[in-house]
């Protein structure tokens, strides 16, 4: 037992010396998720996103136009700019000046009074999935708030006093609760999942890189050789260094995350440290199995990177997994970052403790099986290098 714990030493510093003297593996892991973090979370600081440019053509300017867009001006979403014509304000929409525009035609207010329906038409620049969708949720409520400021107008005036005028305007009122983010951040919708992801990413990546390595360079003997000729204690060694660098990335962003940022958690955040470990657990150990069924440097790299990827497709944070077809959401299972979504769910939303999550920790307690299966594969290829380095 000493002597396999000796084993597994020396290939612990054998692999910190490989890491000192290549900074590409340092720049992969602690550089890239530094560069992911400061980019998330700057790029996303406001929460919510501001002062989106919507063009308005004026064809009405009636009291009723004016008061219409200076109301939308006066909100923090959006950023009223005026057209004199229909040709240049759709000039400015197409080449993305604008993320929407609003004709307010003429003889708007007429209309309104004369209950003849006028017609506002709206446009939104789908190519920006989240300026648009907002700056078209920002006119339609503009629309319905001034259609129901002109019908209480011409309720007053047949003499109906304020609760009636509002039982009619608004006969069921929506008692509306955003359960987990309240303010409709943005960045604690995407950074809580996007950062996990892309740790998830290096791990997969970076570890694939230093198996593919010995096989690459010719090194793998002398890693055997080095282990006490056994796979496992290679294998061991490590993951004894790599572990201790992704837990101290992983449970960095969780301090990061919800103590300096101040996150909303509901649960515990020591809880969130046993879900990132898990997944980096679980990263590890779907890495070395690419590296055992494919010990091809190249090509288990590209399938690691592919993996990695759908996970973020197949998370179920952007789309319901619900909603997918049914082949689909058994597929997804087979990814640790889904189970690490579950877990997040229970315990920063809801804050179920154990009782929530414990499911979640036997799927990714199942992935740590997944390297037993191809451990004599791998050592033979480390033996013969039989397979193409490039």
């Amino acid at each position: 037992m000493m002597s396999i714990w000796q084993n597994i030493i020396k290939v612990a510093r054998r692999e910190l010396r490989i890491i000192r003297n290549r900074p590409l593996y340092l720049l992969g892991s602690v550089g890239v998720i530094t560069f992911c973090a400061l980019f998330y979370l700057t790029l996303m600081k406001d929460g919510l996103p501001h002062d989106i440019p919507i063009g308005v053509v004026d064809q009405d300017e009636s009291t009723t136009s004016r008061n219409f867009y200076q109301q939308l001006d006066a909100t923090q979403l959006g950023k009223v700019v005026h057209y004199d014509t229909y040709e240049s304000a759709r000039a400015d929409l197409m080449s993305g000046k604008i993320l929407a525009m609003c004709v307010l035609p003429k003889g708007m207010n007429d209309d309104i009074q004369a209950s003849r329906q006028p017609k506002i038409t709206m446009y939104t620049n789908g190519l920006y999935l989240v300026g648009g969708a907002l700056a078209w949720k920002q006119l339609l409520y503009m629309v319905n708030l001034t259609n129901g400021a002109v019908q209480r107008e011409a309720l007053r005036m047949r003499g109906y006093d304020e609760q009636q005028i509002m039982g009619l305007i608004q006969p069921v009122n929506v008692d509306f609760h955003q359960i987990g983010n309240t303010t409709t951040n943005y960045g604690y919708y995407l950074s809580n999942i996007m950062l996990p992801g892309v740790v998830e990413m290096i791990v997969i990546i970076v570890l694939i890189y230093s198996l593919g390595t010995e096989l690459k360079y010719g090194t793998s003997r002398h890693l055997l050789r080095t282990a006490g000729d056994s796979i496992t204690s290679a294998l061991l060694g490590k993951l004894l260094v790599w572990t201790s660098i992704f837990s101290a990335i992983g449970f960095i962003l969780i301090v990061l995350l919800y103590h300096w940022l101040h996150f909303p958690i509901a649960g515990s955040i020591w809880n969130m440290f046993l879900d990132m470990f898990l997944m980096i657990l679980a990263s590890e150990s779907i890495g070395i199995f690419i590296v055992e069924m494919l010990p091809v440097p190249r090509l288990a790299l590209s399938i690691g990177a592919l993996y990695s990827t759908l996970g973020f497709s197949l998370a179920g944070f952007t789309l319901p997994i619900e909603a997918m077809p049914p082949y689909i959401q058994g597929l997804a299972a087979a990814f640790p970052l889904r189970h690490y979504f579950n877990f997040f769910v229970q315990e920063v939303f809801f804050g179920a403790g154990f009782a929530g999550w414990w499911k979640e920790v036997a799927y990714l307690l199942i992935f740590l099986f997944l390297p037993a299966i191809g451990l004599n594969r791998l050592k033979r290829a480390y033996i013969y290098q039989n397979f193409p380095k490039e």
